[in-house]
């Protein structure tokens, strides 16, 4: 398997990052070491998961998803050191949405904690913090790198601005600066890291995971209209995909499919493949199938022509 640079973090990821969101959501524990399993003998190896999920979920209180992940890797044939590990602080776990560094100093423990591990690969600020500064938030990464508690960090959900300021006051303070991004970008939602953000990591040298990479399972082709979303986990996303662009979108993909036997999904991952900036793209599975698939499409190679189609329908 192809590894790929992770920006300047010293990380190198397979193409294909696996989504720990439905962990202890729409994949119960088995099923979930089930799949971490499949992932890892694909000769994939990065896992992105959050300390909130899946806190929406009712029973559930956040951490669910480190848990699992904690307990697959403990028992897991796979060594620590072959699997990277992301995960996020700053989500509202109770205290509403913070970057303090007293309250990353305390998260950061918990996630340890669930993960069963010393350390975590990547550390991403969730969402930003208007309320705290730059300089608090990466000098208390700076505190956690020095102990060795986690080893590259990077931010999710930041407009090119806000990266830009980000990296700005890291070099006047000389703080490490966020080496990630976790942004949302699909075949239908480009506008968030297409254009600045975009040339922003070319530029720096950022590494680039994007997430709602299949947009809900949008993408999957599984979903033909919005009576096929009633009563799903993910329905109210869904839903909203179902106009125009949306459409033309599924068309665009039948057509790839048909031309190259690849599944929708398969041909939404390598679309995010070939997109300039973008490192992997993060896809969840619920089924060995779904897993299966997600990893023929790390060796997806698109033609120029599916490209130029698959752009122009969700323009």
């Amino acid at each position: 398997m192809e590894m790929r640079r992770l920006g300047k973090t010293g990380l190198s990821i397979a193409p294909i990052v696996i989504g720990g969101n439905v962990f202890g959501w729409t994949a119960e524990e088995k099923t979930s070491f089930a799949i971490l399993d499949a992932f890892f003998d694909a000769g994939l190896n990065t896992i992105d998961t959050a300390d909130v999920y899946s806190a929406w979920v009712p029973g559930n209180k956040g951490g669910d998803s480190e848990e699992i992940i904690g307990r697959w890797l403990k028992q897991a044939k796979v060594s620590r050191d072959k699997a990277v590990i992301v995960t996020k602080v700053g989500s509202d776990m109770g205290q509403g949405k913070t970057l303090k560094e007293r309250y990353i100093l305390k998260a950061v423990e918990d996630s340890l904690s669930r993960l069963q591990t010393d350390y975590i690969d990547l550390y991403l600020s969730h969402w930003p913090d208007a309320d705290t500064p730059h300089e608090e938030t990466l000098g208390a990464f700076a505190k956690l790198k020095q102990q060795g508690k986690i080893r590259a960090i990077g931010c999710s959900n930041y407009d090119a601005t806000l990266l830009q300021a980000s990296l700005d006051a890291a070099e006047k303070a000389g703080l490490p600066r966020y080496d990630v991004v976790q942004p949302e970008y699909n075949l239908y939602e480009r506008s968030s890291f297409e254009g600045p953000l975009a040339e922003l990591c070319v530029k720096e040298d950022i590494g680039v995971i994007t997430y709602f990479s299949l947009a809900a399972g949008f993408l999957t082709g599984k979903y033909r209209s919005k009576a096929d979303t009633q009563g799903r986990a993910r329905e109210g996303r869904v839903s909203t995909y179902f106009d125009d662009k949306g459409l033309r979108i599924l068309a665009a993909l039948d057509r790839v499919s048909a031309e190259t036997g690849a599944k929708p999904a398969e041909i939404s991952l390598a679309w995010l493949l070939r997109k300039k900036g973008v490192t992997a793209p993060i896809a969840s599975a619920t089924s060995l199938s779904q897993l299966e698939s997600l990893a023929k499409s790390a060796t997806l190679q698109l033609s120029d022509d599916a490209m130029a189609l698959l752009d122009e329908a969700g323009r």
